[in-house]
């Protein structure tokens, strides 16, 4: 994969759905090289250390401008919310994509795809990638409630068969995902299973696709500081092809890892506090 590109970026539109913000920002040579999985890390205000992860949703051509980057931004503290409220025309620096994506089956095989929240952004262009491949995909969409609900409607079209899961059933089935996967995951009779979201949620995918044979892909969200593997400050615990445990970090050996490898009880146990 080439090196990722540190650029500045423009803000083409902005736009508030539920509780995210979708921002369209044109970053030269960044689209180009995007894969679903990988990511952008964004500079906030110029007053920051830390720079903010942003999932890309997708890459769209907007005319006069070539392809740009459909990014997720859930503004939940000052950092987060600076960068939701960034107007059109507006300049952010920003480098990616970054990290490891998500791979691709040989074969035509049946998946499915399981995101919570504003982590399932990558999902969607994943669901596009397998479709080319001739895969079938399945779709299970979670949140706490129909707000944080990330692109519903545009899951029908993701997808051959779509499940929803709010903790208040708000909308589709009440619960959450630990009390779905295992169902859905056998009417899909899949043989892939692809997860984005909490920690939790992660765990609980990849431990049904092993009960099930099922060979199973994590994208494990870190808070980051600097994106790039340089500070060390994302770290991801896991257990190597040989079976010795290690620590990788999780913005360049992730953020997506096989389930079966996570050593999932020590990362719940070590969530930093992530930067808003």
């Amino acid at each position: 994969m080439k090196a990722p590109l540190h650029t500045t970026g423009e803000v083409l539109a902005s736009k508030r759905v539920g509780a995210y913000q979708h921002l369209t920002v044109v970053a030269p040579g960044v689209a180009e090289r995007f894969r679903p999985g990988t990511f952008v890390a964004v500079s906030v205000d110029g007053t920051r250390l830390a720079r903010r992860a942003l999932w890309i949703h997708g890459v769209r051509a907007v005319g006069g401008h070539g392809p740009a980057l459909q990014l997720v931004v859930e503004p939940v503290g000052p950092g987060t919310r600076w960068l939701a409220e960034r107007p059109v025309g507006a300049r952010v620096e920003l480098t990616g994509p970054l990290g490891r994506a998500f791979a691709l089956p040989k074969q035509p095989v049946a998946t499915l795809l399981v995101g919570e929240g504003y982590a399932a952004a990558p999902l969607f262009p994943l669901a596009e990638r397998l479709r080319e491949r001739g895969c079938q995909v399945n779709l299970l969409l979670a949140a706490p409630d129909e707000r944080h609900l990330l692109s519903a409607l545009e899951a029908r079209r993701s997808a051959r068969a779509v499940t929803v899961v709010t903790a208040d059933g708000s909308v589709g089935r009440r619960g959450s995902v630990a009390d779905v996967v295992a169902g859905v995951l056998a009417q899909a009779a899949a043989e892939v299973v692809y997860a984005a979201g909490p920690v939790p949620t992660l765990h609980a995918v990849a431990a049904v696709a092993e009960q099930a044979g099922a060979w199973s892909q994590t994208a494990v969200e870190q808070p980051l500081t600097c994106g790039t593997g340089l500070c060390h400050g994302c770290p991801l615990p896991v257990v190597g092809e040989d079976g010795v445990a290690r620590v990788v970090r999780a913005c360049t050996e992730g953020p997506v890892v096989r389930g079966d490898r996570v050593r999932w009880a020590e990362l719940a146990g070590a969530q930093p506090e992530e930067p808003a």
